[in-house]
């Protein structure tokens, strides 16, 4: 279906899934990337073995001494040309996003727009990693800090974002004087072969050593070794919370730094307040975009009583609307989930809202049939339930959306909101200035990410992304995260003949 996307991306029929940079080897098990478009194999690779992974590692070391001897702007011009790559494979790595992922083929191609922008911001970082300058409380003496590369960036990223993420944390790396090691899904493989591809070329035009980007492929394993490795500086690692805690053990147990972008249960506060047709538009959209599989999909809807039965209605009334099918048809708002799997943990997830007392507004479904082979399509749920209720209490990859009841005062939907272990991104709708202030300031929202009038997806590259509380705290992105990429340093001057000491302490001689 797509021969001619992976053509152009230089992906054969069966593709080694290790590389240094240009060099490709494999020797492990067989991963086969199926589409849950249509249930069709794409392509396969082959898993790195540990052998294969020690010479990696050992390559990018190599490349590690000669990238940060790189000035800074020069390693900026390496990733703007990148930037120029993506805008020239923007479609064709957007339709390979969208088939072997399954998201719509307009939000592929917003995907490998966001690596475009993260390119062109980290060009222009480049020429801005700055220090303080410090007044020292002795005479004669100069104090600044200074950020210096980390060495080996290690990248483990998840199916629902399978090129945007690497490019958030590879861009800064880059820029920052790393090298980046990707360990991708073992779901969605192609696509980081794809982006390996493209970098690589550019590596290679420009005469740099092999190991600047790497690539492994293969499953938890893999991830662990990278975790493990006292060489990988950084692990920037994205998925479930099991997954990253498990990350942030190990990780932590030999001193290393970690990254982590976490599980999300993202809810949107209704007061009676706010425009209902941007509040429709943004709960569809966050609740069924992606078919609820971003870390920042609406999962919970928390609606004033007084406007309860009005958002309900009309939610209800759009639902109907969505249409569900092939995502690579513009038509269609809604693609298949990643796999079965996806698929049985949302059909289990609604038998626990029934069983622990929610109430099914629209019902959900597995489709079958003509455009459904793959056994992935499902239709979209919206429910009425408490917030106690242990399913939503738990973050599901799904389009199910759970809608809950408040009264009073704002302050009692913040607490609603607030109430979950997890703590990525969050909005209330309002026009209201006092509610809005409210819910932004210190009593208000506790995610990383508070938006007003807006939904909960959707964020800008300029903005650090990430979230608080079991979603990992990490952040990525914009803003100042680049300094996660680096190790910071403090240095002192003397420019006397003299050594006075720091607290007026004296050591005479």
């Amino acid at each position: 279906m797509i021969k001619k996307e992976l053509d152009l991306l230089g992906i054969k029929s069966e593709n080694p899934g290790t590389s240094t940079g240009t060099k490709w080897f494999a020797k492990g098990n067989k991963i086969t990337s199926f589409s849950p478009v249509d249930g069709k194999e794409i392509a396969a690779v082959l898993s790195t073995t540990r052998k294969e992974y020690d010479k990696v590692i050992e390559t990018a070391q190599k490349a590690a001494s000669a990238w940060k001897d790189i000035p800074a702007p020069k390693r900026g011009e390496i990733v703007r040309q990148l930037g120029e790559q993506l805008r020239i494979l923007k479609p064709t790595l957007g339709k390979l996003v969208s088939y072997e992922m399954g998201k719509s083929y307009q939000e592929g191609m917003g995907e490998v727009q966001e690596m475009i922008d993260i390119c062109d911001f980290a060009v222009g970082l480049s020429r801005q990693l700055y220090g303080n300058t410090i007044h020292s409380e002795r005479p004669g003496h100069r104090m600044y800090d200074q950020y210096h590369p980390l060495g080996i960036v290690g990248i483990i990223t998840a199916f629902n974002f399978p090129v945007a993420v690497w490019a958030w944390n590879a861009a800064l790396a880059l820029v920052c004087g790393d090298v980046v090691l990707w360990k991708p899904s073992e779901k969605t493989p192609l696509c980081a072969i794809a982006c390996q591809h493209i970098i690589a070329d550019i590596l290679k035009k420009n005469n740099l050593p092999e190991g600047i980007s790497s690539v492994v492929s293969g499953d938890a394993e893999t991830g662990k070794w990278i975790s493990e490795d006292k060489r990988v500086a950084l692990v920037s690692a994205t998925g479930s919370t099991r997954m990253g805690k498990a990350v942030a053990v190990t990780v932590a147990g030999r001193l290393g730094k970690s990254l982590l972008e976490l599980g999300g249960n993202n809810a949107i506060i209704v007061t009676p307040n706010a425009d209902l047709k941007m509040t429709i538009i943004g709960a569809v959209f966050g609740a069924v975009g992606t078919a609820g599989q971003r870390c920042t999909s609406t999962r919970r809807l928390i609606i004033h009583e007084d406007i309860y039965k009005k958002v309900k209605d009309a939610l209800v009334a759009a639902y109907k609307q969505i249409k569900i099918g092939d995502p690579l048809d513009v038509k269609n708002h809604m693609g298949p989930l990643i796999d079965t799997q996806a698929v049985d943990m949302y059909t289990e997830a609604i038998a626990k809202v029934k069983e622990q007392g929610g109430k099914i507004l629209v019902e959900g479904a597995v489709l079958s049939g003509k455009g459904y082979e793959s056994g992935c399509y499902v239709k979209p749920v919206i429910a009425e339930v408490e917030n106690h209720f242990d399913i939503v209490q738990s973050e599901t990859f799904a389009p199910i959306l759970y809608l809950i009841k408040y009264s009073g005062g704002v302050e009692n939907a913040i607490a609603l909101q607030n109430d979950v272990a997890q703590g990525l991104s969050s909005a209330i709708m309002t026009s209201n200035l006092r509610e809005a202030e409210l819910f932004l300031s210190n009593k208000g929202s506790d995610c990383g990410i508070a938006n007003v009038n807006i939904g909960t997806s959707g964020a800008e590259i300029g903005g650090a992304f990430g979230g608080e509380k079991e979603t990992g705290g990490g952040r990525e992105s914009g803003s100042d995260a680049w300094k996660l990429y680096m190790r910071r340093q403090t240095n002192t001057i003397n420019y006397t003949t003299e050594l006075p000491l720091a607290q007026g302490i004296r050591f005479d001689l």
